[in-house]
């Protein structure tokens, strides 16, 4: 199995793209809901949720994991890659592309929980990148509760984006990276509601990377059909009813 870890339901977007390019592959989905969001919970307390989120799916036997949680990824990776020794693929934020097809040289606009956009990692990324001077940064933590109670285009939703984007000119942007996997499911409404925006995020960078990984260590599936379960905060889910929603959209 892959395991494919989440503070709750955000990864399902990155589950569903890893579905089409591994569709022979089995998944294990691990989304950490007694603690979502860790929007406002200390690094410690992250190091310890994502470490024993790893174990667990590591003790299931999983070939790889997944962090398809920015957060997750910009507290733990550096630790857990010293620490074992499987493939740990971990998403972050997709400013590169961004800024690849940047036509007009336009700002980039940021945006991801409040502990992405303040880690070392990240200012890393954009150092790496030398385009300090065209991104901005927006944490939008209220979109992961918003996600979580599966309220994706309601009034309240569309009045939160637009509260915070208008705290910048948007015609002055040409992107805007959902640094969040939750924050993907609100991509048709911002295109829909703010034009002058195109949203771009690191599911399709990840799942390839993860192939790539994979393929490497000859751990690709090729013979059978993929399967897929999911476990809440170390429990195995019964009714499955909630994801698969998910999925669906």
């Amino acid at each position: 199995m892959i395991g494919v870890f989440d503070s709750g339901i955000g990864g399902l977007t990155l589950l569903k793209e890893m579905m089409h390019t591994l569709p022979h592959e089995n998944f294990l989905y691990y989304a950490d809901t007694e603690n979502v969001p860790y929007s406002y919970k200390t690094t410690d307390q992250i190091k310890e949720y994502v470490e024993k989120a790893v174990v667990f799916l590591r003790n299931e036997g999983c070939k790889a994991i997944v962090l398809a949680c920015n957060t997750a990824t910009n507290v733990t990776i550096e630790y857990l890659r010293e620490k074992y020794d499987f493939p740990i693929i971990a998403i972050q934020p997709a400013v590169k592309v961004a800024f690849d097809n940047n036509s007009e040289n336009k700002r980039i606009l940021a945006c991801a929980t409040p502990v992405t956009l303040k880690a070392d990692r990240f200012e890393n990324l954009i150092n790496s990148l030398d385009i300090n001077h065209l991104v901005d940064r927006l944490p939008l933590p209220g979109l992961v509760e918003f996600a979580e109670n599966e309220q994706f285009d309601s009034p309240e939703v569309l009045e939160y984006l637009k509260k915070e984007f208008s705290k910048f000119d948007l015609e002055k942007y040409e992107y805007v990276v959902l640094g969040c996997t939750h924050f993907t499911y609100f991509e048709k409404l911002i295109q829909e509601n703010f034009t002058t925006l195109q949203p771009v995020d690191g599911n399709e960078g990840t799942t390839r990377h993860l192939k790539n990984t994979l393929a490497s260590l000859n751990l690709l599936n090729s013979n059978e059909k993929g399967t897929i379960r999911f476990v809440e905060s170390g429990r195995y889910v019964e009714d499955e009813t909630r994801f698969w929603r998910y999925l669906g959209r």
